[in-house]
């Protein structure tokens, strides 16, 4: 073969969010810190070359994350990772949390112990403790301890050519979301709807970037709205989500840092307490348990603990190539397939 890159990727999907994981070829990552290398990536040339060769078309999809597994920088995590998707690569999710102690644990990286396993996950946005569930070697669940999630503010009116005024919160839960009760915009959080939520997601958050800048108080390489994320609350109690990715796709999974980030709006209104445990159920039907671990604080501010409870389930194991003689070697995307916004790729 002539390929000048080779790459190993570990399928996995979290409650039906697919989140790759590189557990083979992945190249040096410069930076001392995570935060450095996350930046890395989405400043320099050869980050953004490595994000389009693993994201975009034709080895890429529009669905889905890939993990880059990477050596732990912190002397207590048992592996590191940063989150790639095609807009730029991401501090930290729940959902690839999920799927990177799934294959760390079934692939045989880290000993599977059982009944429990943990598994101490190195983010850029700080550690994330995973307490992984096992029997006869397979992963059955994870309980993740998040990083601590925050309201930068809450009620925030935008003025919208579409919806009029939509008020939402901006929450940090290990990105910032902008948290928007779906009924302001018309519509329902349901599969048939996932078109119309995406692209409503993608003209808020613009908006959102345009007009109010943010970024973490101790960690500068985390800022803007990552994500919109649509929210609703069931008869049961159940919180019911759509959290809208660029180009032009809803999330899988009931999204465990925008669940974060929601949990940080409850606690700061005094709608939930510390031991608090409820569910969220995703666009598709799918659920976490998200509970409310322990108060802090982030740079002064009241912070929460979260924790998030899911399934992740290996489905494959492939190798992606570069062929230096390919003309589309750099990856591609098209409006019909990753919708309206995949013209700025």
């Amino acid at each position: 073969m002539r390929w000048k890159r080779t790459i190993q990727l570990l399928d996995v999907h979290c409650e039906g969010e697919i989140g790759k994981v590189a557990i083979g070829g992945v190249p040096k990552i410069p930076g001392e810190t995570l935060a450095a290398q996350l930046q890395w990536l989405n400043t320099d040339p050869k980050g953004r070359e490595l994000r389009r060769f693993l994201c975009l078309e034709p080895r890429g999809a529009p669905i889905g994350s890939v993990n880059l597994l990477l050596p732990a920088k912190h002397p207590d995590a048992d592996a590191a990772f940063i989150i790639l998707q095609p807009d730029q690569a991401h501090a930290s999710s729940g959902s690839n949390s999920i799927c990177v102690t799934t294959a760390l644990l079934e692939s045989g990286i880290v000993e599977v112990k059982e009944p429990e396993t943990v598994v101490t996950l190195e983010t850029a946005a700080g550690l994330v403790k995973a307490t992984a569930t096992c029997r006869d070697g397979r992963c059955e669940k994870v309980k993740l301890t998040m990083v601590p999630s925050f309201v930068h503010d809450l009620d925030v009116t935008l003025e919208t050519p579409q919806w009029g005024q939509i008020k939402l919160d901006l929450c940090y839960g290990g990105i910032f979301y902008a948290l928007v009760d779906v009924s302001q915009i018309g519509l329902t959080i349901e599969k048939s709807n996932a078109a119309a939520l995406v692209q409503a997601g993608m003209v808020l958050k613009d908006l959102i970037n345009s007009k109010i800048p943010v970024v973490h108080p101790e960690i500068p390489a985390i800022s803007g709205v990552a994500y919109v994320m649509f929210r609703d609350t069931e008869a049961d109690g159940t919180v019911r989500t759509c959290t809208t990715m660029w180009p032009g796709r809803a999330d899988r999974s009931p999204c465990g840092t925008g669940n974060s980030a929601n949990l940080a709006a409850l606690h700061a209104r005094g709608r939930v307490k510390v031991g608090d445990i409820f569910r969220s159920r995703s666009i598709i039907g799918s659920q976490f348990e998200v509970g409310l671990a322990a108060e802090t604080t982030v740079a002064g501010k009241p912070a929460i603990i979260p924790t998030i409870t899911g399934r992740g389930f290996t489905f494959g194991l492939h190798q992606i190539a570069l062929d230096p003689f390919d003309p589309l070697a750099e990856g591609f995307a098209m409006t019909d397939v990753w919708g309206p916004s995949a013209g700025e790729i």
